[in-house]
């Protein structure tokens, strides 16, 4: 497994990558994960990890920028419950939860994959309309009785 990239984090909130001797963006960070590279941030001073701090300003940046934030109702549940629950909720639930959806959607591309090694033109099928039609319809035999068996 490769070297993590280890961010310095001063008092002045910037970011130094020492790999790269480099001061860096944190959407420079978000880059150098989506690149498949781990980070580690640590504060220059005590050396301690802040990973999971920086991590967090990256996501609720993006969130912000993107007006995606999480529901109101739901920050005054995590504010009334306290810490407990979100580390719960995230150390016990959420990477479940993650795992699962990306297996599901491994799963689906899989089948997709072969339904393209059958023959199945989609690019053709976006250009008809759709409407009215279930988006089951291009399963049903030919109208023509072409796909049936021969009788013995």
């Amino acid at each position: 497994m490769p070297q993590p990239v280890i961010l310095k984090k001063y008092a002045n909130r910037r970011l130094y990558d020492t790999s790269r001797s480099a001061y860096v963006t944190l959407d420079e960070v978000a880059e150098l994960i989506k690149a498949g590279k781990e980070v580690r941030a640590v504060d220059a001073k005590t050396n301690e990890d802040v990973t999971a701090f920086i991590l967090t300003q990256i996501v609720l940046e993006n969130a912000r920028q993107k007006n995606i934030l999480l529901p109101v109702p739901l920050l005054h549940v995590v504010i009334r419950f306290g810490d407990n629950l979100l580390s719960d909720f995230f150390n016990n639930y959420m990477e479940l939860v993650i795992k699962n959806y990306l297996t599901y959607k491994s799963r689906v591309d899989d089948q997709f994959r072969r339904w393209l090694d059958l023959g199945i033109d989609f690019s053709e099928m976006t250009k008809q309309s759709f409407s009215g039609m279930s988006p089951f319809s291009f399963f049903k035999p030919p109208a023509d009785g072409t796909d049936k068996e021969p009788e013995s």
